[in-house]
């Protein structure tokens, strides 16, 4: 008996989550001329009042009162001690701030099948958060479940933005004591749906057939935020990660297609990009002593991405030149072009000219 009457407040807290779902999944199936949200937000916050349930409210957690900010610029000393104290902090905020601004443009462009500008939605923001400093403010992003809110009602033009947030200005100087009464249960049901309304539910079926590179990198990704509390960080080395076996998997895929034509000239159709990691792979697809005395090396279907690319080449030119093969790169794409023309002051490479395509001068 002691069990269930001190779960009562639980009991009471869960149903009201659970009615506040109900109310946001099903009235719009019924109509969409008001906001599910909002509805659902006032129908408990009257049975709350109405039937004086005691259960946890806004101003029982904190309170949002609040003045107008007054202008105030920081008062810091302009000096490197100064830069070195503050910067980690500022990078990591930066960082998790636009990753959080970026992921809700991806969502609300998915939902509303348009495409935002992902630089202007980062420098606006970097330029409000500096303004927000000499305010008195805090550094913020974009909120996804605001947006998501504010999309789900209808919201479709940036006017919507403006009015929410002087609306939660307004809230915040005049309307606190009325907020603050609003159940917490409440708030609880609506961010559900938001977390339910963003998950990828088709990943759950596609799980078990993801690669286990992209499973590593969600583990690691996902450890490093519950026991670091940096989500910066641990997004960071995702992308590590995620592009050393993009690296590794692309220095696999290069390959060689090999034929000799009428004059006894052997061709070599590269595919794939040659880059650092696919050097050892490139290499091994010659046979500089079984090769003919006129070698071809096309890279038509290929891409010299870096300078360990361009090593490549010339040691292996070299490596024919040193017995005595002649060896001739043809369709090397202006990219490419400039790779060479800029390794010319660090290593020579032996590239002789394409009767045919003329890929190293600009006119023929």
């Amino acid at each position: 008996m002691t069990l269930a009457r001190g779960s009562q407040p639980l009991y009471i807290l869960l149903g009201l989550v659970l009615l506040t779902m109900c109310i946001i999944w099903g009235l719009p199936k019924l109509t969409k001329v008001v906001p599910a949200s909002l509805v659902a937000i006032l129908t408990i916050f009257g049975i709350v009042i109405g039937l004086g349930i005691e259960t946890k409210t806004i101003g029982d957690i904190a309170s949002i009162q609040g003045g107008f900010p007054p202008f105030h610029i920081p008062n810091i000393p302009l000096t490197w001690e100064t830069l070195v104290l503050i910067f980690p902090y500022a990078g990591i905020m930066a960082g998790v701030g636009l990753i959080e601004s970026l992921l809700t443009l991806n969502i609300i462009d998915e939902v509303t099948e348009t495409r935002g500008r992902g630089n202007k939605e980062a420098a606006a923001q970097g330029v409000a958060n500096i303004l927000s400093g000499f305010f008195s403010g805090m550094g913020g992003c974009a909120m996804l479940g605001q947006s998501l809110i504010n999309i789900s009602n209808g919201a479709r033009a940036r006017l919507s933005g403006i009015v929410a947030s002087i609306t939660l200005l307004l809230f915040v100087m005049f309307g606190s004591g009325l907020i603050e009464q609003l159940p917490i249960a409440a708030l609880t049901g609506l961010m559900f749906m938001v977390a339910i309304g963003t998950f990828e539910w088709a990943s759950l079926r596609t799980f078990n057939k993801m690669p286990k590179s992209d499973i590593f990198v969600m583990v690691v990704v996902t450890l490093v935020t519950i026991f670091l509390h940096n989500l910066a960080l641990a997004v960071l080395i995702g992308v590590v990660i995620a592009a050393l076996v993009f690296a590794w998997d692309n220095a696999k895929r290069i390959r060689a297609r090999k034929s000799i034509d009428d004059q006894g000239i052997k061709h070599y159709e590269i595919y794939g990009p040659l880059f650092f990691g696919s050097v050892s792979f490139f290499n091994e697809k010659l046979y500089i002593l079984n090769d003919p005395k006129e070698i071809i090396i096309d890279f038509q279907e290929s891409r010299v991405v870096d300078m360990s690319a361009i090593e490549a080449l010339n040691k292996i030119t070299e490596r024919y030149m040193r017995v005595g093969k002649k060896v001739q790169l043809r369709h090397l794409s202006p990219d490419c072009q400039k790779l060479l023309k800029n390794a010319e002051q660090i290593i020579h490479v032996n590239v002789l000219e394409d009767p045919t395509y003329k890929v190293l001068v600009d006119r023929v």
